[in-house]
Formats: structure tokens, sequence, C-alpha cells
């Protein structure tokens, strides 16, 4: 009986610890084309739904979707109603892995084969490099997953009698409830459905429990999978809280949909030509109902959006406000977060600028003054979040994008101690020569041109600067302005080029750091 149990448990480790392993070598396999896939076909709820299903069902995590979902909003790139979708869809894809329980565990028996596919997927995995690796890791993850199935299922034939339907909370409906709550309890304390479905399906397939006890722990387990994400929200930033919350309450919506229709479908789960067994019907019933919700939410999802942001406001924006501790998890995304905060600080330099160089009736020096609390801030988060990025040598496309991001740094470092040069701004803003051509600069700060209409705007500015050099030196050789007017203009001047230069090549790398998103 002690041999039965210790097995057991160490089935659902290995199970666990397989399913991490392939769901992290998937996730890395499939890189920053899956990002940009995601975010090119995610436009409407719709599209969100099937994507977020395929993408879940391919990486086999919920949680990585969800968390480059939360980035893409973060990043002003889809709506908190697009994301939505995405989020019913990763509710489908997730029960991807009861189907490859049900109909490739339980029915191949792959356990044995695994067992060498395990030696050589670990020798790729230790030895090899780059993706080669990650796949040597995904095979071994996923030889593991079905040895810990086996092993779990070899184990229940020495707990015979130990667990069975008539020692678990009774057919009713106060028996289902609490059979809810613990499949709920078994999802929090293992932290992953995918191995409670299993669970659930191997106590099913030996008799343990009935279709009915299972179906009901399966409920819980899909409202218990949201619990993980709820606690990581509680210090994560809005966008992260409100995702959270909405997963929670859309997983109880659909518990409340599912729950009193099990009697009902049962018999359709049990006469399908896939198969009328009873974990056949398990995961079909897991698939349909998570579905089912989905369509039931699908046409309610700018009314469920829009009630997620009155129970989940806005907090007071500042600029650092992106980088979200969440989004760390997934590569692609904290790099959108990055390259959304340095377009922000640049942004606010330029909007700073833009209204202590307004013409007198509409200028206001508040915004300049202002910005070294907001800037200095910004700046040290994100060279911290810069700093906890770890990207292999063989993503270019990663590896261009992060060398953008520090080049950003550096320019906006720069640009925050010209933009306290006061009395260069002030010269500037009150001469009828330079004023314009300066607001064209405060102006491509703050409304991001192309890099080609950036580098149009350098080469204007320089030639400006140069020829009213000149102009200053013979106003001050023909007498109109004495010698310390002569530098005043001339430090204007080279402010004027210098921070034109910086908006130049905050263009370049802002385009580079925020990566192809088509």
């Amino acid at each position: 009986m002690t041999g039965g149990i210790l097995g057991f448990l160490g089935g659902i480790g290995l199970f666990l610890f397989g399913m991490e392993t392939m769901t992290a070598a998937l996730r890395d396999l499939a890189g920053e084309r899956l990002r940009r896939w995601l975010l090119r076909i995610t436009r409407t709820p719709l599209r969100g739904v099937l994507t977020g299903a395929a993408i879940t069902g391919l990486v086999q995590s919920s949680s990585a979707v969800t968390v480059m979902a939360i980035g893409f909003v973060g990043a002003g790139l889809l709506s908190f109603s697009q994301s939505l979708g995405i989020l019913y869809g990763a509710n489908i894809g997730t029960t991807a892995t009861g189907w490859i329980v049900a109909m490739v565990g339980f029915k191949m028996k792959l356990g044995t084969l695994a067992l060498p596919v395990l030696f050589l997927a670990a020798l790729t995995g230790i030895f090899g490099e780059g993706r080669l690796a990650r796949w040597g890791r995904m095979l071994a993850g996923l030889s593991l997953l079905f040895i810990g199935l086996d092993l779990m299922q070899a184990s229940m034939a020495g707990m015979e009698g130990m667990i069975t339907p008539d020692r678990l909370p009774d057919d009713g409906w106060g028996g289902r409830l609490m059979l809810v709550a613990l499949g709920l309890g078994l999802t929090a304390i293992m932290q992953s459905s995918s191995a409670g479905v299993a669970l659930t399906l191997v106590l099913l397939g030996s008799g343990a429990i009935s279709f009915a006890q299972a179906a009901a722990m399966v409920i819980g387990m899909n409202i218990g999978s949201t619990l993980t994400g709820v606690l990581a929200s509680l210090g994560g930033g809005v966008e992260m809280r409100r995702t959270a919350l909405a997963n929670l309450l859309f997983n109880t919506g659909t518990a409340l949909i599912a729950f009193p229709l099990l009697d009902m479908i049962s018999p359709l789960l049990h006469a399908t030509l896939i198969g009328r067994d009873d974990q056949t019907a398990l995961v079909l019933f897991h698939t349909a109902f998570n579905l089912t919700g989905t369509l039931v939410f699908l046409p309610l999802t700018k009314h469920f959006a829009a009630l997620m942001q009155r129970l989940v406001p806005d907090r007071p924006v500042t600029l650092a406000a992106a980088l979200d501790p969440a989004l760390l998890t997934d590569t692609g995304t904290a790099l959108d977060a990055a390259a959304r905060t340095a377009g922000a600080m640049a942004e606010a330099v330029g909007a700073a600028l833009g209204a202590a160089l307004a013409p007198p009736d509409r200028r206001d020096l508040r915004p300049l003054a202002a910005l070294p609390g907001q800037l200095d801030p910004a700046r040290q988060a994100l060279e911290r979040w810069i700093s906890q990025l770890r990207i292999p040598a063989d993503r270019p496309e990663a590896m261009a994008r992060m060398a953008a991001l520090m080049h950003l740094i550096d320019h906006l470092a720069r640009l925050s101690a010209r933009a306290r040069e006061y009395e260069r701004i002030a010269h500037l803003a009150d001469s009828p020569r330079l004023a314009r051509p300066a607001r064209a600069v405060a102006a491509a700060l703050r409304k991001r041109p192309r890099p080609g209409q950036a580098q149009r705007l350098v080469e204007r500015v320089q030639g400006f600067a140069r020829q009213h050099r000149r102009g200053a030196m013979l106003r001050e050789h023909a007498g109109i302005i004495d010698l310390p007017g002569v530098f005043r203009e001339t430090d204007a001047l080279r402010w004027l080029d210098r921070v034109a230069d910086h908006a130049e090549r905050i263009a370049h790398y802002r385009e580079i750091a925020e990566g192809p998103t088509t």
C-alpha cells in the first residue's frame, strides 16, 4: 500500500516536471515568431479566440499566452477587449493536454517507449546547443510526462480499495459542489490544471471515481487554474490584475453554465464516434464547457471589458507603468514593455519642451520643471528591467532589440540632461528666428516621426544652425549684438543641433526596439 502511494506521488511529480520542461522548451522554440503571429492575427475577439486556442495548444501554456496578451495591451498594440478573446481561447487550448493523455497516453501506452527517447533527448538537451538543445528538452519533458502517467496508472493497482466512489462525496448536488471544491484545491496545490486533469483521468480509468464525480472535479480544476494568476497579479500592474480577474470571472461563469447541465449532456458525451468510454467523455466535457463559455461570453466581450475596467480602474500613469514584473517571464513581451517605456520617456521630453517653447500666450514651464522627477525614476526602472533579461545568443532579433534599447537609454539620459539647460531653452523660446525649428524638434520627440523624416529634420536643423552661427558672428562684427549675445546664440544653436540628433537616433532605435509587428 505504501509503495503504491509513493509511486502515485512520484508519478504526479514526474508528470508535473515533464509538463514544465516541455512547456518551457516549446515556448523557447516558438520564440519571436509566435509573438508576431499572435499579434498579427489577433485583431478582433473572435480571432483572438482562435489564435489563443491554437497557440496554447501548441506551447501547452495558457499562462505564457496570457502574459503575451497582457504585454500587447500594455504596449498599446491591442485593446483590453481584444486581449479577452485570447484569454477565452487559451482556456480552450489548455484542454489539449487532456486529449493527449486520454487518446495517446492511455490508449497507446507510451511509457515504456518513452524511456529510450528520454535517454536520447536528455543527451541532446545537455550536450546540444541552441534549437537542438531546446528540441531535446521538449522531447525529454514529453517523455517524463508519459512515464509519470504510466507510473500513476501502475500505482493505482496497489491502492485498490483505498479510493472508491463511495468514499468520496455522494453524487447529489451538495456532493458535487464538494467535489468542485476538491478539484479547485488540488489545482491550487499542484499549480497545474493539466496535471489535475491527468490525475482525474487516472482515477476515473481505475474505477476509483465515477464519471459524474470526475466531471465535477474538472469543473473545480478549471476555476483553480486561475488562482496562480490571481496571486501573481497582486503585486502586478493594472492590466495584469484586470486580466487575472477577468480569467477568474470567465472560468467561474463557465463553471456555472457547466454544473447544472452535467446530467443532461452526459449521455451525449458517451455516444460520440471518437469513443464511448468515460475518459474520452471527460476530456470532451472539459473542452465542451470551455467552448460553451466562450460562445456565451464572446458576444458580451465589450461589456465584459468595460466591467473589468470599472472593477480595476486605472492608476495614475507613470512613465514606467508598462514594466510589470509578470511580463519578465516572456522575453519578447518584456522587450515590448521596455520599448514602450523608452518611447513614453521620449514623448514626455518632447511634450515638456513643446510647452516651454510655445508662444508666450501658451507657454507653460511646469512640465519642464516636473520632468526630472518623472524621467529619473523611469530610467532607473528601465535599466533594472533590462539587466534582468537573459537572451540566448541564437536569438538575433531579440539581441538586436536589446542592443537598440541600450542605445535608447543612453540617448534618453543625455536628452534628460539637455532638458535641464533652462537658459538655452529660454533663449530659443524668446528668439523669433530660433523658436520655430526648436518647436519642430520638440514635436519630433512627441509625435515620433519615421526615421527617414527624423533624418531630414536633423539635416535641416544642422544647416540652419551653421547658417545662423555665421550670421551671429557677422552681427557681432557689425556691432548689432555684443559678444555675450553671440555666446548665448551659439550655445542655443548647439543645444538645438544636439537635441535634433537625439530625436533622430531615438526614432531610429525605437523602430528596432519595438521589433516587427506584422
